[in-house]
């Protein structure tokens, strides 16, 4: 499957997007202690190390907790759900929760990575950003 970066990050180079839509958000592993990081770093906050490769994660994980947001910049319209996600490599994200109701989100439910766009930047071009949707959603 190529790769084709369908408008850019508005982080760039967190995200890896392919040609149908799906994508891996990107991080750092660092190859001396193992620990895995979000977004890319340059330096491993365990070791200390320089020795960091950049890896895929995983698209699913569980969701740790979240919050509704009442009250935030004209930027966003609220309400909404953010809440951290854990994934299998020990990394906990942040991002917005979408396609499930607030009375239905629960800490512990599986979770899915789904790339939207996002906007444009100030020269026109279509922004990918990342959101979590409930996994059992993504079967409807």
């Amino acid at each position: 499957m190529t790769t084709t970066v369908i408008g850019e990050s508005f982080r760039p180079g967190e995200l890896e997007v392919r040609s149908d839509g799906t994508g891996n958000l990107l991080g750092s592993k660092c190859r001396s202690c193992g620990a895995h990081f979000f977004p890319i770093r340059q330096a491993c906050a365990g070791c200390l190390g320089q020795d960091l490769e950049t890896v895929k994660f995983s698209t699913e994980g569980t969701l740790y907790t979240y919050t509704i947001v009442r009250q935030s910049t004209p930027a966003f319209e609220v309400p909404y759900a953010l809440g951290y996600v854990d994934f299998p490599e020990g990394v906990r994200i942040m991002g917005q929760i979408v396609g499930v109701e607030f009375d239905e989100i629960a800490i512990g439910m599986p979770m899915t990575l789904v790339l939207e766009p996002f906007g444009k930047d100030e020269d026109g071009n279509a922004l990918t950003g990342y959101r979590f949707r409930p996994a059992e959603a993504d079967n409807d």
